[in-house]
């Protein structure tokens, strides 16, 4: 008898082994592609965003994670019967946090252009522009204002590139200063405080931020770069593009993609059509 209990233990601590392992087989599996419907586990759709970015992901007056990008995340889950995880990420941590399976996409006004072969992208689905944001009492009204200047970037983002791009050499090599910081709030400050005298950023962030502070601030008609927006996996992982793109088209034909569109951009619907 004394046997047949110690052989009776030693199978359920070894089926509770595999069980557990099993279970940690299933989580790791959610991490990064769909699971078909009636799976053990909910497949989750963890998006890594700029949570300082507006109006593409930021934190409202109440803390409350919004924007244009998150409505569109939430309702492309929604359609599929996912979960969804909304991730603030340091920027220039992003390809660590897409890596390790923290998050399975990035979506935060996430531009394409130059990073063609590091991602697998959904299609574009907004056009934007690197432009320069001015205090108006700074005087300054066109690039060539610029030379003797601070000028401020988010680190790792396009408006950076943009600067530090050959095109744009001439108009570097005149600049007093380009200073790195990590986020566009910490720049905005800084450019109210007159600790910088520009800041180049994303369009569509400089138009929302000037929503709030209309008499202060400006564009310079000038751009330095024309890109586009698209939604980032992890390269190869285009199972969990497919069905990403797949549900953005459905949203733009049925005129869904327009309304989240029409309320974040005051009416004006950036959606790229095909």
């Amino acid at each position: 008898m004394k046997n047949i209990l110690l052989s009776l233990s030693a199978f359920i601590a070894v089926f509770a082994i595999l069980l557990v392992g099993c279970n940690k087989n299933e989580e790791a599996a959610d991490t990064t592609m769909p699971r078909p419907v009636g799976g053990a586990v909910k497949f989750v759709l963890r998006v890594g965003f700029d949570a300082e970015f507006p109006p593409y992901g930021f934190r409202d007056e109440d803390g409350n994670l919004v924007g244009f990008d998150l409505d569109l995340a939430k309702e492309v889950a929604k359609r599929r019967g996912w979960g969804i995880e909304l991730k603030p990420i340091d920027w220039d941590a992003k390809d660590a946090e897409l890596n390790s399976g923290t998050i399975n996409c990035i979506w935060n006004g996430f531009t394409i252009n130059g990073r063609e072969e590091l991602y697998t992208w959904t299609e574009p689905y907004v056009d934007n522009s690197q432009v320069v944001l001015v205090k108006n009492s700074n005087g300054i009204k066109a690039l060539a204002d610029l030379a003797g200047r601070v000028v401020e970037a988010q680190a790792d983002s396009s408006g950076l590139a943009a600067i530090n791009d050959e095109e744009h050499a001439e108009l570097k090599a005149g600049l007093k200063k380009v200073v790195e910081v990590p986020n566009f709030n910490q720049a905005f400050m800084e450019l109210e405080a007159g600790v910088c005298d520009a800041v180049v950023v994303d369009e569509g962030v400089a138009l929302s931020f000037i929503k709030d502070h209309a008499a202060d601030f400006s564009i310079l008609e000038e751009t330095l770069k024309s890109e586009q927006y698209g939604v980032g996996f992890k390269l190869g992982n285009e199972e969990l593009r497919d069905q990403v793109q797949e549900t953005l088209n459905e949203m733009i034909e049925d005129g869904t993609f327009k309304t989240i569109s029409e309320k974040w951009f005051d009416g004006k619907d950036v959606t790229i059509r095909k």
